[in-house]
């Protein structure tokens, strides 16, 4: 990596930006107070509260001293058409953008607005900001202090058409600054099928920017989700990801994560499997380039008896980039009867490179089974050599085998051909570009179906979920 430079956070952020951000969204008093609390954590805590994982940390040369942390003040950027019969939300320097099909209206699904919210005094806003309150560590405090953006989602239980949703952010300003909150909450027998998918518009000027996702599930029992997230930003972007989930009885919720852009990146998943049979999928891929760094902690607490979870995670380095990842499997004394298993693995592409990958099981219960495994190695030159004897250069032979890692992950996705949708991403970050958000190409999914796969068929929903 490049010359390492020491954060200077007290030059990030001042009480009185703070207050006047507060003020500009029109806070209710337990918001503010809790606003202006997470401050005062941004300012004593470390990046890491764990002490066994701070020497871990990939967070060196991240200045956000000049961001912009007033209210929405830019130009909407262009959009492509929505995709057919599916909430839109977008994010962007103009504010906040929701489309709700008149079907879905009709069935019950409700978006509000972090506004809408502000405004409603019969809103229960001790439950949409519950996670927002009392952070561990700077960076989360830093998004909850910042928070401008957000909205409440929740698909009653007599939605029985499968709901799509697609969250967007699209960065196009110098030192901008976008702190987003979701709150999700699904009926019983629900389907829901979320992406969220951060991009940015080509020619910023040079200068860190922030984004802030911070995500709440409350999944009702015999619901299935499956909640994915592209990070596909530029690689001036710092990026601060915080996600929980709470199952139900005989739940089902896949999390997804593929990132491709960005310049530092932080990502915390906390699933409590708090319903009898409920299951939980945690996969996540990285591609890290140049002097990129991805720091990725997973947490899967067993509640409920008789629950199954699997965490899997690949990552491919190249040049000097780094790799943090973490998982943690707490199996709690009533948990009896529960099946986990937590794989992480990391392949190195360049001398420069580094991945650390940290599994721990803290098991409080009999009659359970919980396994990990967990690697970091270069390239098998093996493998290399047998494909450059199929003719290939060893430059493309390394390109193939690297995309075949990340792949075993995303075959084993609930999302139908998820591979492919992903590989045109993958194929620019792997030539050296930037995936950009512009108006002849835009780079945002499309309709996506869940379908199962051969690893998990049993995913396979009434209908097609588009």
């Amino acid at each position: 990596m490049a010359a390492v430079a020491a954060p200077r956070f007290d030059q990030w952020l001042s009480a009185d930006q703070v207050h006047d951000l507060s003020r500009g969204l029109l806070d209710p008093k337990p918001f503010a107070a809790a606003r202006a609390d997470a401050y005062e954590r941004f300012r004593r805590f470390p990046i890491e509260p764990n002490p066994l994982f701070r020497g871990y940390g990939y967070f060196s040369n991240v200045d956000l001293a000049d961001l912009d942390v007033g209210q929405a003040s830019g130009s909407p950027v262009p959009l492509p058409p929505p995709v057919p019969g599916a909430v839109r939300v977008v994010f962007d320097a103009s504010g906040t953008q929701v489309e709700v099909p008149p079907e879905l209206h009709a069935a019950g699904v409700r978006v509000r607005t972090l506004a809408e919210i502000w405004k409603d005094p019969a809103a229960e806003l001790p439950r949409f900001v519950r996670g927002a309150e009392a952070p561990e560590d700077k960076l989360s405090a830093l998004s909850v202090a910042l928070l401008n953006r957000g909205y409440e989602l929740e698909i009653p239980e007599s939605c029985t058409a499968p709901v799509r949703v697609q969250d967007l952010t699209v960065l196009s300003t110098p030192h901008e600054a976008i702190s987003v909150r979701r709150a999700v909450r699904t009926g019983a027998h629900t389907q829901l099928l979320f992406t969220e998918e951060v991009f940015a518009t080509p020619g910023i000027p040079a200068g860190q920017r922030l984004y802030a996702s911070s995500t709440d599930l409350d999944l009702g029992s015999r619901s299935k989700t499956a909640f994915v997230t592209v990070h596909a930003p530029d690689l001036q972007t710092v990026a601060v990801y915080r996600r929980t989930a709470t199952t139900g009885e005989e739940g089902r919720l896949a999390w997804l994560w593929s990132g491709l852009g960005g310049f530092r990146t932080k990502i915390r998943n906390h699933t409590t499997l708090s319903g009898r049979g409920s299951n939980v999928e945690d996969f996540q891929t990285f591609y890290g380039a140049k002097d990129q760094a991805f720091d990725s902690s997973v947490d899967l607490t067993h509640v409920a008896t008789d629950t199954h979870a699997q965490s899997i995670t690949r990552g491919v380095f190249r040049d000097t980039s780094r790799g943090m990842s973490r998982g943690l499997v707490r199996i709690e004394p009533g948990a009896a009867k529960t099946v986990v298993v937590i794989s992480e693995h990391a392949m190195l592409l360049s001398p420069g490179a580094r991945s650390d990958t940290i599994p721990i099981l803290e098991i409080l219960c009999r009659d359970v089974k919980a396994t990990h495994s967990t690697s970091v190695a270069p390239v098998d030159p093996e493998k290399v050599f047998y494909v450059e004897s199929r003719g290939l250069d060893p430059s493309t032979a390394v390109r193939m085998i690297g995309e075949a890692y990340l792949s075993y992950v995303l075959d084993r996705s609930p999302i139908s051909s998820l591979r492919e949708i992903l590989y045109p991403k993958l194929a620019a970050r792997w030539d050296g570009e930037e995936i950009v958000w512009q108006r002849e190409e835009f780079p945002n999914l499309p309709a996506l179906e869940v379908t199962g796969s051969d690893a998990a068929p049993e995913w396979r929903f009434d209908a097609k979920l588009r």
